[in-house]
């Protein structure tokens, strides 16, 4: 059994793609696989969420939702406004546990950040997985900010003992700009390993056949996929100019 948690460097970066991703190569290598949400915010109740779009893009049905909060806010907030119970992040860890025993992988996506609430206390994900002792990927915007913001995110884990499972780019235009190639290098640099993978912007809009074509070429072998790190820095070498 393996657990892995999916966190992003901000809120918009690509996590739902990112862990739709995981699930269909998990799944098409046979393995069993669930995803969990542990909180979803901004969405009403019979509203589609971010596992109905990991189910579409993955072809996986083993999806569980701990909690929903109808306000685009962190999960404490939202549960605030709202009047609703916040999710008990600990409750979370045995419920994860118990799907990880009869389950290859199970792979956790966060809300918002690594240390964002969950609750008053001030509960985060970082606490879930340094509970669940489960590896984190990380999910990073390519353009300019992005290096702060993966920094500190990368500092909080260490500080907390959490271990990376490598540093994913969320969303990678057609056509990146200086500093995005720019920040490849330097993304390798901050993880102190190659990058994890690059997923196309605009991959959650692919059918389900093409999404898994583009998931294996966009994640690292770690992850199932194919993906070069070397060669997509080579490709987008800032001294070869624009690609």
């Amino acid at each position: 059994m393996s657990i892995l948690v999916v966190t992003g460097t901000d809120t918009g970066v690509g996590k739902t793609v990112v862990t739709a991703a995981v699930a269909a190569l998990a799944a098409a290598r046979g393995s069993s696989v669930a995803v969990v949400k542990a909180a979803q915010t901004g969405i009403g109740p019979d509203e589609p969420g971010d596992l109905q779009d990991v189910g579409r893009l993955a072809g996986v049905t083993d999806l569980h939702e701990y909690a929903r909060y109808p306000d685009p806010l962190s999960p404490a907030a939202a549960a605030r406004v709202s009047g609703l119970p916040p999710v008990n992040l600990y409750e979370v860890v045995g419920r994860v546990r118990e799907l990880a025993e009869t389950r290859r992988l199970v792979v956790v996506e966060g809300a918002g950040g690594l240390l964002v609430r969950f609750d008053e206390e001030g509960t985060t994900l970082a606490d879930l997985a340094h509970t669940l002792g489960a590896q984190v990927l990380v999910v990073a915007r390519p353009d300019l900010g992005t290096l702060n913001h993966t920094a500190l995110t990368l500092e909080a884990m260490a500080h907390r003992g959490i271990d990376l499972a490598g540093v994913v780019i969320g969303s990678w235009p057609a056509r990146p700009d200086l500093a995005m190639r720019c920040n490849i290098r330097d993304l390798e640099t901050i993880a102190a390993r190659p990058l994890a993978g690059a997923i196309g912007a605009g991959a959650g809009a692919l059918h389900p056949a093409e999404f898994l074509v583009s998931a294996r070429l966009s994640l690292s072998p770690a992850l199932g996929g194919t993906f070069d790190p070397g060669a997509f820095r080579a490709a987008h070498d800032p001294a070869r100019g624009e690609r």
